[in-house]
């Protein structure tokens, strides 16, 4: 398993002011969470049987800014905070916001796609964050990503090029999408809202960014 930490090729020019809002709102949800339950879950995840029948559209924009535990919510954070700040930086504020929720939003859609009739809720900001990787494949396929590598008891910090880094996530991403499609009532890992987010995010980057902003 590679996790990424920071790009070492370049630093954003710009304040990642954005890319700092999106994780102090998700930390905010995460705590409303927490105080909320199951409840709270229940009221805000998506649950695509539901969205389907044309009930609770808002969930597909509250749910990308919730999170199933500590865990799930800090690796998220982790992969935004290595690869946003960057994606920003080349799109500017307010065209990097929309396209972060666009993302979020197609990832909720491919996976209400797969799973329609399913009563398990969906959560999580790793849609969007995806997309988010997708546009920086896009863009900066060459750069170098500071990466922890935990390969059983092995652990070590190395470089990884962007491409190679994020192209394995994708494809893990992928294929077990593929593989969980017949478990349509299974929880876990929403794979396919994993893999609907980088396609749209991969596919869309050039819209949202700004040429005179993007470094060589």
């Amino acid at each position: 398993m590679g996790i990424p930490l920071r790009d070492v090729t370049r630093r954003p020019t710009h304040r990642p002011v954005i890319t700092v809002l999106i994780v102090v709102a998700n930390a905010l949800v995460f705590l409303l969470e927490l105080a909320g339950g199951d409840a709270f879950v229940q009221r805000w995840s998506v649950i695509p049987a539901n969205v389907v029948a044309g009930h609770q559209w808002i969930t597909i924009l509250t749910a990308m800014f919730m999170h199933g535990g500590w865990l799930h919510i800090i690796g998220n954070m982790v992969f935004f905070w290595a690869f946003g700040p960057e994606i920003e930086d080349a799109m500017g504020s307010l065209r990097y916001l929309a396209f972060y929720l666009l993302s979020g939003t197609a990832a909720s859609i491919a996976q209400i796609l797969v799973v329609s009739s399913s009563t398990v809720p969906n959560l999580g900001a790793s849609g969007a964050i995806a997309g988010v990787m997708g546009a920086f494949i896009v863009t900066y396929p060459r750069d170098e990503i500071r990466t922890l590598l935990v390969i059983g008891w092995f652990i070590d910090v190395t470089v990884l090029p962007a491409s190679l880094l994020i192209g394995f996530w994708f494809l893990i991403q992928l294929l077990s999408g593929i593989g969980s499609v017949a478990n349509v009532q299974g929880g876990g890992v929403a794979y396919m809202a994993h893999v609907g987010g980088f396609v749209f995010g991969a596919a869309t980057a050039r819209l949202f960014e700004d040429p005179r902003r993007i470094a060589a």
